[in-house]
């Protein structure tokens, strides 16, 4: 087993409404997309099963109500300057969204 290589470098989180859409994509798709094109090696999406937002209104799964709009949060894992690109790029796009910046250190553990 080789030693971990411990980087340094940002949390990077977006979130958004299930729903939101920009230039007709979805946001947390476009979002991918982006990173993609951007050379980005990987992001997930994650989705609440209840919450609120900066408007108040809380949004739940119900049982007959599964698409209901719901928060979801994009996440990235990257070195400073992948992150001030992706950065770059949302806000000159106008999409809109809320972003959260962690300083992180991770690596990966097990076989390569």
């Amino acid at each position: 087993m080789q030693p971990q290589v411990v980087q340094q470098g940002l949390q990077l989180s977006f979130y958004c409404h299930q729903r939101a859409r920009h230039n007709g994509s979805l946001v947390f798709e476009w979002l991918l997309q982006q990173a993609r094109h951007l050379g980005i090696g990987g992001g997930s999406v994650f989705r609440a099963t209840a919450g609120f937002g900066r408007h108040g209104v809380l949004h739940q799964e119900q049982f007959f109500d599964l698409a209901d709009d719901l928060p979801v949060k994009v996440e990235f894992l990257l070195h400073e300057e992948q992150a001030q690109t992706l950065l770059e790029a949302v806000q000159s796009s106008g999409v809109d969204v809320l972003y959260v910046r962690i300083p992180v250190s991770f690596a990966v553990l097990g076989k390569l």
